[in-house]
This record gives structure tokens, C-alpha cells and sequence, in this order.
């Protein structure tokens, strides 16, 4: 696996105590025979704490607030059994976010089969696995279904919704590799046009509190070989940050869309971590620029977009692997691949605090 550059029935909603006092903000339903999304509150605001270290490995008793069994719900279209990207991701992470916050949440995700189904309403937490739905039209029955649950309040994240374009259609790749282009794949972006026909997908600045919901900033990078550090501090995931993609409704985030995270959050059955990750770098050796403006490549070329909106020009060699790059200001730079223990294990910490930083701020906003 190859981490990248990036790169409903009403119940209260729930406040993570013991990082932030946050803002209730309930979704109430304007109609008494449609449900709302459960906003998940919380009962003890005015204990909140200090921010949370940035680590993902105190394991002290945190005292719980609010409802009981706050759950979150999975899609999977057609037979689960067949289908299933990362199979022990999401419960993993869901044990994890019990753990490590006052959220009292349910470890084992609801399985939706359809979101034409009501039962969305009990769910303030969609995940989708973009890989997950075979097909990314919706139906009238849920888009209708759709509407009414992001308008009442629910959030929907949708893992590999960014998929650089090189990644695509090639045996799956974007769900093994995590590249930081900052736009939805275009059927992501088809599907929801049919239920806001006026929104858009907008790249999620990297000064926005989802960032900071409950983990701030980066994990110790000291774990790190130098040959990556400064790379991924200031470029790759600076202060914690991440490529993504939002679409607001009502004034906040309703659905968020990034590269591929699963892949950084599963253990096996014996607590070990279901995948190997590496890190792709950027680097630009002296005497680069000549070399690679006349060089060849046994792939193609393709155009990503960053988050201030300019395009870089990525070319690619066989099994769709970047091999360098021509940045908008003009710089030349090749992809190098790093591996080892502590880089592996600093991904699995990182990609579990976004996802935690991600849940926490989609149950209190």
C-alpha cells in the first residue's frame, strides 16, 4: 500500500468533552412525520479540557457523556460478503474514536445495502468506501432521501471520492494509492448535482477547524527518517492537514470527500496493523530540471489540481506510478518511495487522528 503526496431519530448531539467546548447545533425537522438527523449531543459541555495531545496512543480510562451507542452507518451496495473495501477499517476506527474520546460509539458500523432506505435518519455518520458503490447514479428515490438528510443536518464522508486521474481505471489503484489532487471524481460530482443542482464540490482549506476538531497538528514526526521528515511537516501534511474536498449545505460541511484513509486504520484479529505503508516524496536533485524537459516516460501525462487552484502536470511510467512532475511555478521535481517500520507506523497514527478529527467535528457542527 502507498500512502501519498499529497496530500433518523432525534437524539441529542454529541460534545467531545475532553478536547473543546463546542457549539450544540441541533437539525430539527420541520415536519412532524419526517425524521431529522440525530445530531448527537452531549451533556457537559462546560467540562471541556485541554486540546488533545497530538498522539493516538494514551490509553487512560476517558470518563463518557452523552447518549449511549451513538452509531454510525457503512454503505456497502450489493452482497457485503463479496464487497468490502478494507474490511476491518471502520470498526477499528470506531473503537479507536471510543476510546480515545468521550463518544460513546457504537464499534461495529449499521450496513446500509441502499440510501433510499428511511433508516439514514438514525445515522448523523454516513462512511462510503467510493469503491463500495458500484454504480454512483442516484436513484429519484434517493436523491429525494438525500436531500432531506443532509438539509435536517447528516454528513456523508466519502473515502477515495479524490482519485487522481492516473489512478483511474487501473485494477483499482486509488484504493492502494493516495494522491493529493483536490477535486472529486467526477462521478462523485455528477450525483450530487442531481440533488443540489447549484453546489459544488470546493477544495477544504487547510486553515478549516476540521482539521483541529480534536487532534492538533501533526503526530511527533521525531519517528521519522530524515529523508522524509521535512517533506511531510511542510509539505505532504502540514500542521495536519490533508487534500479534501467539501460540499456545504446550509453553511457547513455536509459532505467531504478525500484520497483513500481506510487504508490506515485497520487491524487484524491479533491487534496488528492490516497494511504496509510508504510515502511518496517529492525531490528535485541537482541538474534535474535539464534532464527530465527532454526525457522520456513509458506512461502518460496527466494534470492534477492543488488547492490554490493551479495544475501541475504529473507523468507517469507503467502500473500508473507517477515518476515526476512540472509544478505550475516551473519546477521539476521526481517521486521517490520510502519505506520502512516507523514510516509505515507514522501513517496508521496520522490517517487514525484526520479520521477522528473528521467524526468528532461531523458530530458537533
Amino acid at each position: 500500500m502507498f500512502a501519498a503526496v499529497s496530500s433518523l431519530m432525534v437524539v441529542p448531539r454529541v460534545i467531545i468533552v475532553c478536547v473543546l467546548a463546542l457549539t450544540v447545533n441541533c437539525a430539527i425537522s420541520t415536519a412532524q412525520d419526517e425524521p431529522a438527523v440525530p445530531p448527537a449531543t452531549a451533556a457537559a459541555a462546560e467540562k471541556a479540557t485541554e486540546p488533545a495531545p497530538n498522539a493516538v496512543s494514551d490509553s487512560r480510562p476517558i470518563k463518557k457523556y452523552g447518549p449511549s451507542d451513538v452509531k454510525v452507518a457503512q454503505l456497502i451496495q450489493g452482497d457485503q460478503r463479496l464487497r468490502r473495501s478494507y474490511p476491518y477499517a471502520v470498526s477499528t476506527l470506531l473503537r479507536t474514536v471510543y476510546e480515545r474520546t468521550t463518544v460513546k460509539v457504537d464499534p461495529q458500523p449499521e450496513i446500509l445495502n441502499t440510501l433510499a432506505d428511511p433508516v439514514i435518519f438514525n445515522y448523523p455518520f454516513i462512511y462510503i468506501n467510493f469503491a463500495d458503490r458500484m454504480d454512483w447514479t442516484f436513484t429519484p428515490e434517493e436523491t429525494d432521501n438525500l436531500r432531506k438528510y443532509l438539509d435536517r443536518g447528516g454528513f456523508i464522508f466519502i473515502d477515495a471520492g479524490i482519485n487522481a486521474e492516473f489512478l483511474r481505471g487501473s485494477a483499482n489503484a486509488g484504493q492502494h494509492h493516495s494522491f493529493g489532487d483536490w477535486d472529486a471524481v467526477p462521478e462523485l460530482k455528477d450525483a450530487f448535482k442531481a440533488i443540489y443542482p447549484d453546489k459544488d464540490f470546493k477544495p477544504l482549506k487547510r486553515d478549516h477547524p476540521i482539521y483541529r476538531s480534536f487532534y492538533q497538528g501533526l503526530p511527533d514526526p521525531s519517528i521519522l527518517p530524515e529523508t522524509v521528515r521535512d517533506f511531510v511537516v511542510e509539505e505532504k501534511w502540514p500542521e495536519g492537514t490533508y487534500s479534501a474536498v467539501a460540499l456545504t449545505v446550509k453553511g457547513r460541511i455536509a459532505v467531504l470527500a478525500t484520497p483513500i484513509i481506510a487504508m490506515g486504520w485497520g487491524k487484524d484479529s491479533v491487534g496488528n496493523w492490516a497494511t504496509t505503508i510508504r510515502f511518496r516524496i517529492r525531490e528535485a536533485p541537482p541538474g534535474l530540471r535539464e534532464r527530465l524537459e527532454t526525457a522520456a516516460v513509458t506512461g502518460e501525462s496527466y494534470v492534477v489540481t492543488r488547492e490554490d487552484g493551479e495544475k501541475d502536470s504529473i507523468y507517469c511510467q507503467r502500473q500508473s506510478l507517477p515518476a515526476w512532475v512540472n509544478e505550475a511555478e516551473g519546477n521539476w521535481r521526481v517521486f521517490r518511495y520510502y519505506h520502512s517500520r516507523e514510516i509505515s507506523e507514522y501513517a496508521h497514527l496520522y490517517y487514525t487522528q484526520l479520521a477522528i478529527n473528521f467524526i468528532t467535528y461531523a458530530l458537533t457542527h
